[in-house]
């Protein structure tokens, strides 16, 4: 009897050491996960840092750098860019019409393997080329992100107004 129960002791105590070897395997894990999303979310934050200098200096190629080659840039009030080169003639004629002088904040940034989504809102003025006025701007913006060869991309992005022309 004693055997039986020194051998179910023995039998406990190793299958406690394994889920704890299981359960400190589990902890290392998602804290790798957790530190290899922080990092991603960090390279998608200075992608939107390039993007924001690529509207202020309204630098179309690098706006255009910055899409995959298959990206879409949809603007508001505007037919949408589709495509590496109808991007950068989107932003050509943008840039033709305005100057912006904006500030992204980014509310949220999500990443699963090789895609993104980023949720920012931007504030800034806009300078209007044809007549000299400068006037207040203030968009909500959605981006898709895609990592192409280990390097993050925008795949989709759209804005809208968030406050009325006046």
């Amino acid at each position: 009897m004693k055997k039986i129960a020194l051998a179910a002791i023995v039998i406990l105590m190793l299958t406690s050491c394994n889920n704890n070897n299981n359960q400190d395997s589990l902890n290392s894990s998602s804290e790798r996960t957790e530190i290899m999303d922080k990092a991603e979310k960090e390279k998608i934050e200075n992608l939107l840092s390039q993007y924001q200098q690529s509207l202020n200096t309204s630098d179309a190629k690098l706006a255009q750098s910055l899409y995959t080659k298959d990206g879409i840039f949809m603007p508001t009030e505007a037919p949408s860019g589709i495509g590496s080169e109808a991007i950068l003639k989107s932003y050509e004629y943008v840039f033709s019409q305005i100057q912006l002088n904006i500030e992204f904040y980014i509310e949220e940034i999500q990443v699963e393997g090789d895609m993104g989504f980023a949720v920012t809102s931007s504030k800034g003025t806009t300078l209007i080329q044809a007549t000299g006025d400068t006037i207040p701007e203030a968009n909500r913006e959605l981006f898709v992100f895609e990592k192409v060869n280990e390097e993050w991309k925008i795949a989709r992005y759209m804005f809208n107004k968030t406050e009325p022309r006046k």
